[in-house]
């Protein structure tokens, strides 16, 4: 390599780090070091007293993580929302596939007006969203149960009855999120070659037959992709009971995320929910390291 053409790649490399240098900092400043300052949050005992002179704080190593351990509500919240995860997930990207699927076929009119309606509920304020799905809910009035009358089903207390308040907020959560994941397909499915299809016709395939052949295969790296955001969205479960339930009836929707807001933001103990944050990064990070490893398996 002659020095000039050395000189000019150490350029173009300080070219790029100049413009990069930004983005970097505001990295740093608001995501690098409060997770550092977080992760070594976990290790101490910060509470509210601490908040007022940091003398107070003390380094406790462990003890927090194995207060977690120790803990029954935690376990519950940990159950919960692996509950949330796996009934909720993959519900979520069904009914996200099926809908891409339905816009994207060729007997389907007013695509552009369907899109936008479907993903209506995803930039939709989640305020405005629990003050309509309340009264949906609501044992004596709720449009819900007045429709489950027609059939002879007694009213249910959607949000009061420790067994259907999960799924209650899950089918919340459902119909909130739907929309993103199925921008995503639709994109999918249109990068499938049409020839393809045509040609499976020639062959004789029926529309199933073209399905599992080409459309799941074709689409599988985007449904890993989906099923990986989705999973990860799904297990930081918080606003959903925090505006619904505040995590009841009887624990049955308390979540990892909101028994880390209540300890942190309720009862003041930072260090101890500065943990839970980073006991839940873990679960995360295996699942997604996991769905990683499957996803290099498919592609490769």
């Amino acid at each position: 390599m002659t020095r000039r053409s050395l000189t000019s790649r150490t350029n173009r490399n300080a070219a790029a780090w100049l413009f990069l240098a930004p983005a970097l900092t505001a990295l740093a400043l608001f995501f690098a070091l409060p997770v550092a300052f977080a992760l070594a949050l976990s290790f101490t005992d910060f509470d509210i007293y601490a908040l007022g002179n940091w003398h107070f704080i003390q380094f406790v190593g462990l003890a927090n993580y194995a207060r977690i351990l120790e803990t029954p509500l935690f376990w519950t919240a940990l159950r919960n929302t692996f509950y949330f995860v796996l009934a909720g997930g993959p519900l979520s990207v069904g009914v996200s596939l099926g809908t891409a699927l339905m816009i994207n076929s060729r007997l389907a009119r007013f695509k552009p007006l369907f899109r936008t309606v479907y993903f209506l509920p995803v930039v939709t304020s989640l305020v405005a969203v629990a003050i309509v799905w309340r009264y949906l809910f609501h044992p004596a009035h709720g449009l819900l149960n007045y429709v489950l009358s027609w059939v002879g089903i007694s009213p249910i207390d959607w949000l009061g009855n420790p067994d259907v308040a999960m799924p209650a907020i899950i089918l919340l959560a459902v119909w909130k999120n739907f929309g993103y994941n199925m921008l995503i397909f639709i994109a999918g499915l249109q990068n499938i070659p049409d020839e393809l299809y045509e040609a499976s016709e020639i062959d004789g395939a029926g529309a199933w037959r073209q399905f599992t052949s080409i459309t799941i295969p074709m689409l599988a790296p985007t449904t890993i992709f989906v099923v990986m955001i989705t999973i990860i969205g799904y297990f930081q479960l918080f606003a959903e009971p925090y505006v619904m339930t505040q995590g009841g009836p009887l624990n049955s929707t308390m979540s990892i995320v909101l028994l880390m807001y209540e300890q942190g933001f309720r009862w003041w103990s930072m260090g101890y929910a500065a943990a839970i944050a980073f006991v839940l990064f873990a679960i995360i990070l295996v699942f997604t390291l996991l769905q990683s490893a499957i996803q290099r398996r498919i592609q490769g």
